[in-house]
């Protein structure tokens, strides 16, 4: 595949190509915009990157980003914290957001459990999970998890933890499409699997 003659510019290309869902060819796209803007831009856009690394972390009760130590979900006297929705990613939180459907608070377990990729109940913030639901007065855990083949399986785990605690397991309902993930969906799906939640 034909290459930058600039070792700067294949370079810069390389680091967009490393970024999820970008092809080569927008990867090259992205470095000829770079170079096309102006010295000021191109500070602000590495700046920002930075700024992203150094002053963002992940709440310490329910591992959101924020940039203090509770996020503005887990601040808000206003949110329910009787219902904690469980989610397999940060993303997930932004996409329930906008259904504006959910009142309660967010728990984001990093993952699913993978056998094949590694990924062991161990290396998810399930512990922590179960910490928030013995030491909270929480009243019900709605799984909202992408439902894939390891995201029902997770479910699955999740529930029959989660019961020994008597704390009521309810999951969004069917209408995601198995295989998809809740940033794609529209939020209009989401709210009624939200509104239409079953327990588990």
């Amino acid at each position: 595949m034909p290459k930058f003659d600039s070792a700067a510019l294949e370079n810069l290309t390389r680091q967009f190509h490393q970024l999820p869902g970008i092809g080569r060819k927008t990867a090259e796209r992205l470095a000829l915009y770079i170079f096309k803007t102006s010295e000021q831009e191109a500070k602000e856009l590495a700046e920002a990157v930075v700024r992203v690394k150094t002053e963002i972390r992940t709440c310490e009760r329910c591992y959101n980003i924020t940039e203090k130590e509770l996020c503005p979900i887990c601040e808000n006297t206003q949110r329910d914290a009787g219902t904690i929705c469980v989610v397999e990613d940060v993303v997930d939180i932004l996409a329930i957001e906008k259904s504006n459907e959910y009142r309660g608070v967010y728990h984001v377990l990093g993952g699913v459990i993978s056998p094949l990729a590694g990924v062991s109940p161990d290396d998810l913030h399930i512990q922590s999970l179960l910490n928030r639901v013995a030491n909270e007065p929480v009243k019900e855990v709605l799984l909202a998890i992408n439902p894939s083949t390891e995201g029902e399986a997770t479910m699955i785990y999740l529930s029959q933890l989660l019961k020994k605690n008597n704390v009521k397991v309810t999951k969004i309902a069917s209408g995601i499409p198995l295989g998809a993930h809740l940033e794609f969906i529209d939020d209009a799906t989401i709210g009624r699997a939200i509104q239409s939640r079953s327990e588990i």
